[in-house]
């Protein structure tokens, strides 16, 4: 063997050797992972919110005779002149005074039941909370292939197409392992 072969095949094993360094250094420190799926991740919030608007209800007329002073005088009056018309002498006075006892009671809860009945329709503003849903995206999980090794790995932003990798990690500060 001749010495220019011979320096040739070592400068071609030198630089053969200085080139598969040099390849794996700059594969250690500029990997990537290649991205293969990303999904998002929601989450489901609640959002109160109030409804108003006007609406017809039914309720009492306004009296002027809370007391039912009115009814109880009426009927206490018919009751008294019906039992005026029993019996005679202190049975008399005795059948009035329980027949105007017993007509102003009546009276008074007649008057009661058609207070009670009188309603009139009007418009109400009214008010409640309806509660409205919505989807939040919270995260993704996303799916990556880093040499054979195919993993998952929930990030709070969406990545890029391919993730830089340094000593086997992802380099991405947001990532937590599912």
């Amino acid at each position: 063997m001749n010495k220019a072969m011979v320096g040739g095949v070592l400068i071609g094993v030198a630089l053969a050797t200085s080139g598969a360094v040099v390849a794996g250094f700059a594969s250690r420190d500029s990997r990537y992972a290649e991205v293969l799926d990303v999904q998002p991740v929601t989450q489901e919030v609640r959002l109160p919110r109030q409804v108003c608007g006007d609406e017809l209800v039914e309720q009492r007329r306004p009296v002027q005779d809370e007391h039912r002073v009115a009814g109880t005088a009426i009927g206490a009056v018919l009751g008294g002149v019906l039992g005026h018309q029993v019996g005679n002498g202190n049975g008399r006075t005795l059948a009035t005074a329980a027949g105007a006892a017993a007509g102003g009671y009546a009276g008074n809860r007649v008057q009661k039941h058609m207070q009670d009945g009188d309603t009139e329709r009007v418009n109400a503003h009214r008010c409640h909370t309806v509660q409205d849903v919505q989807h939040e995206v919270v995260g993704y999980d996303v799916r990556y292939r880093l040499g054979d090794t195919t993993d998952v790995v929930r990030t709070r932003q969406r990545p890029p197409e391919r993730i830089p990798v340094r000593d086997g990690r992802l380099l991405i500060d947001d990532t937590a392992h599912r």
